[in-house]
Formats: structure tokens, C-alpha cells, sequence
């Protein structure tokens, strides 16, 4: 299960980062490029600040087929994703909620503090995104007032007290990761937001 959300949120967030590229009318190269750089983005930083080198995409063509995988997807069907907006927002969700979860097990695994894997799995699922919306000059939406960070963290807690429950592992990844996805559903339908800072 655990090997499976990593394809997901890889394929995800390449599809989110070719989708952002294409909308800002980049090249094939340059849309490949986001692809690339969204779906590693925040696990090459985890992995960079847990000493796990060489980094995750370098130790497995997997990822580097799937991503590839994902940017002709895109570009093939980009004609299909009727509301551009909406179907960039489903992958970007998908991935915040699987990286999320990849970045606490990472921590666990190195046997870091519970509050250290939760800032693991805040940046494994922010910083790719950040990336893509830095290249694609737009404002990350984890600086915007949209929640998206803290998602991820009250995503780590609740991981944290699922597994004081001795829960199936496969089960715990699988919550852990809906309710991360469940909870930016409804922030965005409803929308939910930290308030931002008046001008001073």
C-alpha cells in the first residue's frame, strides 16, 4: 500500500506540475520540466535534510518512468480535463495527501520525533508545489490565506493518533491520506481560510 500511494502521488503532482505548465503556455520541454520538478520537488528536499543520499528518484527509475508516464498523460488528455482549474486541483490534492503520509513514514524510519516526521510530511507535500508555483510565477498556495500546509499537519496528528491504535498499516495509510484529501475537498467548497494580514 505504502509503495502504491508513493506511484500516486508521484503521478499526481507530475500531471498537476505538466497542467500549470501548459496553462502557462510553456514549451515541451519546459512543461516537462515542472512535471519533473513538482514530483520530486518535496521528497529530494526530505530526503537532502534526512541524509538519504542519493535521493529517492535516483535510487528507483520507477519514479522517473512514472513521471514520464504522467506528462504525456497530460499532454494527450489535456483536451479532456474540461476545467483545467479542477482537474489541477484534484492531482494537486491527491499529492498533498500521499506525500503528506510518505514524508511521516520517512521520519518514522530514521526514527526522528513525531513533531519532526510532521514537518517531514508538511514539506514531502508542499515543496514540489512550491517549486511549480515559484517557476510558473505564480504565489505558492501555502503563502496564500487557503488552508494547504496546515492541512498536512493536522493530517500528521491524526496519523499519530490513529497509530497509538495499533491499526492495520495499510489501513492507516489509506485514512490518513482521505482525510487529508477530504479535508481540502471541503476547505475549497466551503471555503475555509486563515485569516491574512491587513496591510500595515
Amino acid at each position: 500500500m505504502f509503495h502504491l500511494l508513493d506511484i500516486i502521488g508521484t503521478m499526481a503532482f507530475a500531471m498537476s506540475g505538466a497542467l500549470t505548465a501548459m496553462h502557462k503556455k510553456l514549451d515541451p520541454f519546459g512543461v516537462f520540466i515542472i512535471a519533473f520538478v513538482t514530483a520530486v520537488g518535496g521528497g529530494t528536499l526530505r530526503d537532502v535534510l534526512i541524509g538519504r543520499t542519493p535521493v529517492g528518484w535516483m535510487r528507483d527509475m520507477q519514479y522517473v518512468y512514472v513521471i514520464i508516464l504522467g506528462f504525456f498523460l497530460a499532454i494527450l488528455f489535456r483536451k479532456r480535463f474540461d476545467k483545467l482549474r479542477t482537474s489541477l486541483f484534484l492531482f494537486d490534492t491527491i499529492g498533498l495527501g500521499v506525500f503528506t503520509l510518505i514524508g511521516l513514514e520517512r521520519g518514522l524510519l530514521t526514527g526522528l520525533h513525531p513533531a519532526i516526521c510532521i514537518a517531514l510530511g508538511t514539506m514531502t507535500a508542499c515543496f514540489g508545489g512550491v517549486t511549480r508555483d515559484i517557476l510558473c510565477n505564480e504565489i505558492p498556495n501555502v503563502f496564500r490565506k487557503e488552508i494547504y500546509a496546515t492541512i498536512c499537519i493536522f493530517g500528521g496528528i491524526v496519523f499519530f493518533g490513529l497509530r497509538k491504535l495499533n491499526l492495520n498499516e495499510d489501513i492507516l495509510y489509506l485514512v490518513t491520506s482521505l482525510v487529508i484529501i477530504v479535508i481540502r475537498l471541503l476547505a475549497v467548497k466551503y471555503k475555509w481560510h486563515l485569516k491574512a494580514f491587513d496591510h500595515m
